[in-house]
């Protein structure tokens, strides 16, 4: 699938938004992409994931690891089609932890996936914790880029993303629709950074 069919799936399940928003970063934009509305379709999450999942066919993974709520989804169904466990991480007390029992062995190649990255902040933390429990991660692969490719996760980190947008972010004390006076709307999954 290209980018052109991708974007109609998002906007046939009006998982793509627009308006005034604020993002988890705390950034503003006129865009937000609810990946859960996509993912709600077993057949989307498999076409999109498989995309995903054909870039590290060939790479050593043992085991997929994804950031709680969004990349929970994504996650489970790479790690489906890998045929590899498959984990996530969650917030507790403001921080990303791994819980649950969940175990990442040591010298594990570990794939991270994630639905949407804007700044890569979540992906980031859940690398992170990877690292701490001596795993190594082979890959990020994450539906929505929203960076336009700005963020990258390492040089030798091979990462892809299935649909790739350049949407326009605004820091909210430069943003055009905040001096609209464009009622602004926190649809994350987490409490927005101040």
């Amino acid at each position: 699938m290209n980018n052109e069919q991708i974007l109609s799936i998002f906007t046939q399940t009006g998982a793509l938004l627009n308006g005034h928003f604020q993002l988890t970063s705390g950034l503003h934009s006129n865009q937000y992409f609810q990946c859960a509305k996509v993912l709600q379709y077993p057949q989307h999450t498999e076409r999109l994931c498989s995309q995903i999942v054909s870039h590290f066919r060939e790479t050593k993974v043992d085991v997929v690891i994804a950031p709680a709520m969004g990349g929970i989804v994504v996650g489970q169904e790479v790690g489906r089609q890998l045929g590899v466990r498959t984990m996530f991480t969650e917030r507790k007390d403001g921080t990303m932890q791994l819980r649950r029992g969940f175990e990442i062995r040591e010298g594990e190649s570990v794939l991270v996936c994630e639905d949407v990255v804007t700044t890569g902040g979540s992906v980031f933390e859940v690398m992170k914790i990877v690292d701490e429990r001596g795993g190594n991660v082979v890959g990020v692969g994450y539906i929505v880029d929203r960076s336009g490719g700005r963020v990258r996760f390492g040089d030798n980190i091979a990462q892809v993303a299935t649909l790739h947008m350049d949407v326009v972010t605004y820091k909210p004390e430069a943003c055009p629709l905040c001096e609209q006076k464009m009622p602004i709307d926190k649809p994350g999954s987490r409490p927005n950074k101040q």
